[in-house]
């Protein structure tokens, strides 16, 4: 075998010294032993004669193309401190990099300006400056090279921003005209700049921008799952045909501290195995969170390499500037490897917030070798020794290769400076993400480094100015053929999409006619409707079920066979129940999104689903399906996020109730949830306690998200529905059903049958009007007191319409006033008022402030237990005794039954025990 060693070209790996073949390693076939020993022995002369590096370089790329053959090989789960892509196999920079840096000297000073303005006195609204100003790099190469806009052949790209790096997008529009100097004044006044909408929202929020804006960032830890579920989602669309998404890619711009949250590496494993090589992840490693360093004692970058590798993803690291690849390339015995290896972060921070002659001494000095490599260079060449992350070349290398790569996401470590180029009061401080002024000296060195032509005269202290060259100049005219070559300006977002035809009555008839002597919960009733609905040939295929690995306890199994669960490699297994009728089948064109024991995961791919109509042009309905403790509770901040995002779509909050679920016990047993929807002023609440009233509520729904809106509704919502695992015999619909009612959230289900005697009104919400008709039968025939019985479909929803009317009766005072409609309906209606429901109380007593009469409410307060459905009501006291007990109570209070009537009550009952239970209140 001949051997020629050089730096460009890999050697045959042998092993030096004897004819002695070297034993395998375990596991490891021995075939042709003196052929082996050969390629060890070729290893050996690339470390003899090309040093270590290069063999380390070498060895690095063979197990890479081994990853790539499938050959078998473990990985390395981290690899030197070291640039991923080496100097000689970098492309050329196909851009100007001159006029890109004069771009990116623009929006510096742009975004630390507008945040620095925002302080001005009587203002003082914050911001942060320094983490853009160390990402300024990481998104123009983007922008300049990579980002397609929504134009583009087949789509744009996704781009998740980095939250606290809006300043910087802002100031990128403003230099493209997209936003004028006044509304960067208007950073963070909403409100009282320019009136309503005149200013601009602290971070990317789209519903406060929904031209601008297309995915909320800064609930950190909320941007990587979600994108990482974006991009399954793009690939769930093309599967099905839906549409063409070959050509888009999502990016996630991400920081290292934000890395600790749970979402941001929770989900990695799901973008690995789905092999999703249009996500990439760029982490702008600064080496710092809020408070000081990331990993002080550690190292960032190799910890999350290690993680990334792990699940595999492609992993691309760009640490070192290209001042750094002379000295790497003297490196011949590894001295300088071994200092960047077993340096701890924290020092490295320090060294960017000292100067050149401290780097020397501290960095380099540290050995004789290492000392001796940088004795011909200055103190400020040193000091000029730039961070992978700010330099253009590096970047553009690792992006184009996370485009080309295949087969994986690809994570891009990049890093940079916090603080960067902001001055030394700001560069790689602890405290600089909490800085948001400069001083006038600030200012002017700031201005000195950018080289901006703007003169000490107007370098105002309080409000320095803006800075856009002219229209004509060749900095803006490389920006626009840029951006129009990439398919238009980013961010933005299109609101216009396709409305859904209405699906035909015929699909509600299986709600409408009742169960006959079949006994069927919500849930199921439910679920047979959705069948219907996904019947229908134009707006059937839009239908996306969710399911958390719950599907057979919420009757979704049902769709196994005829949907299908969606996988992207198809079932290359026999499944187990392949003989069943209701059998596990996954298709590459399955309709289901079966995510797996995840409420997050499943969150974020029903928020993907529910913005479709906006990111794609394709509006989609997502029912996301589960346990309704499992949803506002755990996932809440998601669904705010989905509300910033304008999701639409349902959420099917099954099991729900705190009795309901008896046997589960105080984890599982929902009591509260619905409180929890009422605080997300885009989750419309319905807690059903028929099937006729899921078929109207389901009907408007589909009307207002994906169809003819009215004037005065927001079409940018999402449907909370309630669901039980209680079957009853589900009534038919009554012939004088009040349709208006059920929407608006409350209707007379059950008139007293005598209007003579004492009166009552129950209210009753779900599945405690089973408890509420018994109430008023035993009200009827033990104490001759009449009651009607309504319906509440939603409390919140009858709460929102009140608090608007007494807000536009503020706002009118010359004008009559208007009267809610839950004071309307009970207008008249003899007898005092008692709210029960399979929630604590505070759910009915949303309303109580619009009953004119007297009120009580009875809940499920405190802690659940373990026990039958009886048991539990008559524990927590909701009972159709406990009911009728209260009503009796009321009535007596106000002098329309005889006092002791109620003391009976409880007698006859054995109320005694169980309903004054304190620890129904957790005391």
């Amino acid at each position: 075998m001949k051997l020629v060693v050089g730096q460009h070209q890999p050697a045959p790996l042998l092993r030096r010294g004897g004819n002695r073949p070297r034993r395998p390693a375990s596991g490891v076939h021995g075939l042709g032993p003196f052929r082996t020993q050969e390629w060890l022995e070729s290893l050996d002369q690339v470390v003899d004669h090309a040093g270590r590096n290069r063999a380390r370089y070498l060895m690095l790329s063979i197990l890479q193309r081994a990853r790539d053959r499938r050959v078998g090989v473990s990985n390395l789960r981290s690899t030197d401190y070291l640039n991923t892509i080496a100097p000689e196999t970098e492309p050329d920079f196909p851009g100007d990099e001159h006029v890109e840096r004069r771009i990116r000297a623009y929006n510096r000073w742009n975004a630390a300006v507008m945040v620095h303005r925002a302080q001005r006195p009587g203002i003082a609204v914050g911001g942060h400056i320094s983490t853009y100003a160390s990402a300024a790099a990481l998104y123009e190469v983007g922008f300049n090279h990579f980002f397609r806009g929504h134009d583009a052949p087949g789509g744009g790209d996704q781009i998740y921003f980095q939250g606290h790096a809006s300043p910087g997008i802002y100031a990128r529009a403003f230099l493209e005209g997209r936003l004028s100097s006044d509304q960067l004044d208007g950073f963070r006044q909403e409100l009282s700049h320019a009136g309503a909408g005149g200013g601009l929202p602290s971070y990317p929020h789209p519903r406060l921008m929904p031209d601008f804006w297309e995915f909320p960032t800064v609930s950190m830890g909320l941007g990587p799952i979600n994108a990482i579920y974006q991009a399954r989602f793009n690939r769930y669309l093309h599967d099905r045909g839906l549409k063409d998404t070959s050509g888009q890619r999502v990016w996630a711009f991400l920081g290292d501290g934000e890395m600790d949250e749970p979402e941001s590496l929770g989900a990695i494993g799901v973008a690995a195995r789905e092999e999703l090589d249009n996500l990439t992840f760029v982490v702008n490693c600064n080496l710092q969170r809020l408070d000081g360093p990331v990993r002080g004692n550690g190292k960032i970058i190799q910890e999350l390499e290690s993680y990334f590798r792990g699940a595999g993803w492609n992993v691309i690291k760009v640490i070192w500037g290209r001042e750094w690849d002379p000295l790497l390339a003297a490196d011949t015995d590894g001295a300088l490897v071994n200092l960047m290896n077993t340096t701890p972060d924290g020092d490295f921070q320090t060294y960017k917030a000292e100067s050149g002659a401290f780097v020397r001494e501290h960095f380099f000095g540290r050995d004789p070798r290492t000392a001796a490599m940088v004795e011909h260079l200055s103190d400020t060449e040193i000091w000029n020794l730039k961070r992978g992350g700010h330099d253009y070349r590096k970047l553009y290398a690792a992006y184009r290769a996370a485009t080309e790569h295949t087969g994986q996401p690809t994570v891009i470590l990049a890093k940079t400076i916090k603080g960067w180029t902001l001055g030394s009061h700001f560069e790689g401080r602890n405290s600089t993400h909490q800085m948001k002024k400069l001083t006038l000296e600030d200012l002017k060195g700031f201005r000195d480094r950018l080289f901006l032509e703007i003169p000490d005269k107007d370098l105002d202290a309080v409000k320095p100015p803006y800075y856009r060259p002219p229209k004509d100049s060749p900095e803006l005219a490389y920006l626009r053929e840029r951006r129009r070559a990439l398919g238009g300006y980013l961010p933005a977002r299109r609101r216009g999409s396709t409305r859904l035809a209405p699906i035909g009555e015929s699909a509600y008839a299986v709600t409408r006619r009742g169960s006959g002597r079949q006994a069927v919960a919500t849930t199921m009733a439910f679920v047979r409707l959705l069948k219907e609905l996904m019947k229908d040939p134009q707006t059937g295929p839009r239908f996306v079920p969710i399911i958390p690995d719950e599907a057979r306890t919420f009757g979704l199994d049902a769709l196994f066979p005829s949907k299908k669960i969606y996988s992207p490699h198809g079932q290359t297994y026999q499944s187990v129940d392949r003989d069943q009728l209701l059998s596990y089948q996954e298709d590459t064109q399955g309709v289901l999104l079966h995510e797996g024991i995840t409420e997050a995961g499943s969150a974020a791919s029903w928020t993907a689903a529910g913005t479709s109509y906006a990111t794609h042009g394709e509006p989609m309905i997502p029912l996301y399906i589960f346990y309704s403790m499992f949803g506002f509770q755990r996932t809440g901040d998601q669904f705010w996020a989905a509300a910033d995002q304008m999701s639409r779509g349902f959420l099917l909050g099954a099991t729900a109730g705190r009795t309901t679920l008896n046997g589960e016990g105080l984890q599982h047993q929902d009591g509260h949830s619905l409180l929890l929807a009422s605080a997300n002023p885009a989750c419309i609440a319905y807690d059903a306690a028929f099937a006729f009233e899921l078929g109207h509520i389901t009907a408007d729904a589909l009307r207002r998200m994906y169809g003819e809106p009215r004037p005065d509704e927001d079409q940018n919502v999402f449907y909370y529905l309630t669901l039980y695992n209680e079957p009853i015999v589900q009534p038919a619909e009554p012939d004088d059903v009040d349709i208006d009612g059920i929407i608006a959230g409350m209707h007379r289900y059950s008139p007293a049958t005598d209007a003579t005697g004492p009166r009552a009104q129950i209210l009753a919400s779900g599945v405690a009007m089973q408890w509420a008709l018994d109430a008023q039968r035993l009200l009827r025939a033990d104490w001759g007191v009449q009651a009607d019985v309504w319906s509440v479909t939603s409390w919140t929803q009858l709460r929102r319409e009140a608090l608007a009317v007494e807000e536009w009766n503020l706002s009118h005072p010359d004008q009559p006033g208007r009267t809610p409609y839950v004071t309307r309906r009970l207008s008249g209606a003899p007898g005092p008022v008692v709210a029960v429901s399979d929630w604590m109380r505070a759910v009915p007593d949303q309303i109580m402030p619009f009953v004119a009469g007297p009120w009580a409410s009875l809940g499920t307060d405190g802690f659940g237990r373990s026990d039958t459905r009886d048991a539990l009501r008559r524990h927590f006291g909701v009972d159709a005794q406990s009911i009728t007990l209260r009503v009796l109570q009321q009535l007596a209070a106000g002098g329309e039954l005889d006092t002791s009537m109620p003391r009976r009550a409880m007698a006859t009952y054995d109320l005694s025990n169980g309903t004054e239970d304190q620890t129904r209140s957790g005391q």
